[in-house]
């Protein structure tokens, strides 16, 4: 299993995780066995969106005498009321929620207390100058939640978050279906079908400014409905009108900025081994491009996907990794400083570059990269 540093929070994480859907309505023994088997497999990152009591108990319990070898993402404000979930911002319920999953849980403290589902501008305004932020920052300084995250499916609320300095996570929708839709408030219209009746063409730029805005801030993301439910798995119910495999839906999300972990909505064993099979895929298995060049109902041309088909390049540049660079420089309007240094470091910079078109030629989305090579030394310098 590869690690990953979390933004700047110090936490690293396996770059496959866990949701908490394997968890739900099944009983200690198969908790402890999936428990077990993450620890067999290096899955260290555990998200707990979901307050149901039963499954709380029978996690603390499984992870009795290794609870240190995993990182929890506990949510605040989602809460167990009258048998079912609520997600709450009364920050009475708030509190007793936590202090009661705490107990469940059999710990302590939890690495990420996540403020949960803020899906809306109103909603982040109410939360940064509300109880329920305070009591977050107060649970931090207490050494009691090790950071601050917040869940979010809408780019605007994130993007206001992670700029406010107050989230050191971000736990975000990453697919390329989700990643073509603009800022909604209601989750459900990223997958409604009439969007996706007329061709759609790259990536809405509030998601793209979001995940580089998280990378040159050092907000890490934590990756939900990378599947998008599973529907990107099989032809028939995908938006793209073509299936992906669970592995290329990974390595898509791992390759967006700031991405740290893929939170794999593993029901059953043999799912959480499909995903952790990520770790030892070839690189056939985990290229998208083919597929994505392939979509009926969307093209990603002259977008650059950081995919990697542009290599090998007869001068050694990393070509997609510079373009990463040079895209995060060019959405901040200056030269941060830690992309500054994280491009110094680089072995071969765009400045080596012959203008052979090698790297054009294999391209499946059409990226000028001889022109973005020209940029890069423009801006960087070298």
């Amino acid at each position: 299993m590869n690690y990953r540093e979390l933004g700047n929070t110090g936490i690293k994480v396996s770059e496959i995780g866990m949701g908490c859907e394997g968890f739900l309505e099944k009983p200690y023994e198969q908790v402890k066995e999936f428990v077990d088997r993450m620890e067999e497999y290096g899955v260290n990152c555990i998200d707990l969106y979901a307050p149901n009591p039963e499954f709380r108990v029978n996690l603390g319990k499984a992870l009795e005498g290794r609870r240190e070898k995993f990182v929890l993402q506990a949510h605040l404000c989602s809460v167990w009321k009258n048998g079912q979930y609520k997600r709450t911002r009364d920050i009475e319920e708030v509190k007793e929620g936590f202090a009661e999953q705490l107990k469940l849980l059999q710990t302590d403290y939890v690495e990420i207390g996540m403020i949960h589902y803020v899906d809306s501008m109103a909603d982040w305004e109410v939360i940064k100058d509300g109880d329920v932020m305070k009591y977050a920052q107060e649970l931090k300084a207490a050494g009691i939640i090790g950071c601050v995250g917040m869940s979010s499916h809408n780019p605007l609320a994130a993007l206001a978050a992670v700029r406010s300095g107050l989230v050191d996570v971000l736990m975000f929708s990453v697919n390329p279906c989700y990643d073509l839709q603009p800022a909604d408030e209601n989750v459900e219209e990223l997958w409604n079908e009439e969007k996706y009746t007329h061709q759609l063409t790259n990536m809405d730029p509030d998601r793209e400014k979001l995940y580089e805005t998280c990378q040159r801030l050092g907000v890490g993301i934590t990756v939900m409905k990378a599947f998008g439910g599973g529907d990107l798995l099989d032809a028939k119910l995908s938006p793209a009108g073509k299936e992906l495999t669970a592995i290329q839906c990974i390595h898509y999300a791992l390759t967006r900025p700031a991405v740290a972990t893929v939170l794999a909505g593993a029901r059953s064993l043999e799912d959480l081994k499909q995903s952790t099979a990520y770790e030892t895929a070839t690189e056939e298995e985990k290229d998208y491009a083919v597929a994505f060049a392939n979509m009926p109902r969307i093209s990603w041309e002259g977008h650059c996907m950081y995919c990697s088909h542009c290599a090998p390049c007869p001068k050694q540049i990393d070509v997609a990794t510079v373009t990463k660079f040079l895209n995060l420089a060019i959405a901040q309007g200056e030269v941060p400083e830690t992309v500054r240094e994280h491009y110094a470091v680089l072995e071969h910079k765009a400045s080596e570059c012959i203008a052979c078109g090698a790297c054009e030629s294999r391209c499946p989305f059409g990226v000028s990269i001889m022109e973005n090579m020209k940029k890069a030394v423009q801006v960087f310098g070298a």
